[in-house]
């Protein structure tokens, strides 16, 4: 397919199962055989995760990953979704993925999270670097989108860091543990994102 067309209905297109970022750097879709190892990692971030994700407590063993895993894939084969694991010299790190792909409007909407340890490095950013071009020039997708909490200063600052425009704030988005949490919206399209990376 070529960059920017849309894809026919009876074209099969998903994301690619392996992507590499750099040299030591790659995402690679989440099998079953990754469940232990990544519990592990969500296991020792537990507390730093919990700050801003909402699903820790629906994760408490190997199994509740493996279910988690199964829903992804099954996801990933309705071309509704992808969750990679992110692997730094091939060991999991943490996670990045579509939430959501509304091929008719040809958009997405990115999630993430990553190990405490590896926080302040650029590999976020460097991640959804990569994942925004295979979005726009392998799949013809138009627009990107991610949504932090507002005051979820390092994530919108992968936001800003990406080119990203704030459209605006949405009131009470998610629910976390025991208190709704405002959300700020940020979004790039493809003409944008090719524009901003030509300068």
């Amino acid at each position: 397919m070529k960059t920017g067309q849309t894809p026919s209905a009876d074209e099969v297109i998903r994301p690619m199962t392996g992507i590499q970022v750099d040299s030591d750097l790659e995402f690679s879709l989440l099998g079953i055989n990754d469940a232990e190892e990544l519990f592990s990692v969500v296991e020792s971030n537990r507390a730093y995760l919990r700050e801003w994700l909402p699903w820790l407590d629906q994760t408490n063993s190997v199994e509740d990953e493996i279910s988690f895993i199964s829903m992804s894939l099954d996801e990933y084969e309705k071309r509704e979704g992808v969750i990679y694991a992110i692997r730094l010299g091939g060991r999991i790190i943490g996670t990045i993925g579509l939430n959501w792909i509304d091929w008719g409007n040809r958009g997405c909407g990115v999630g993430y999270w990553l190990s405490e340890s590896h926080t302040g490095q650029g590999i976020v950013t460097r991640c959804c670097t990569r994942l925004m071009e295979h979005c726009f020039d392998n799949l013809g997708l138009h627009r990107f989108v991610l949504e932090a909490a507002v005051e979820n200063h390092e994530s919108r600052a992968v936001a800003d860091r990406l080119g990203m425009r704030l459209e605006g704030i949405t009131k009470d988005r998610e629910w976390l543990y025991d208190h709704y949490v405002d959300a700020a919206l940020y979004a790039i399209t493809a003409p944008e994102w090719r524009t901003k990376n030509q300068d």
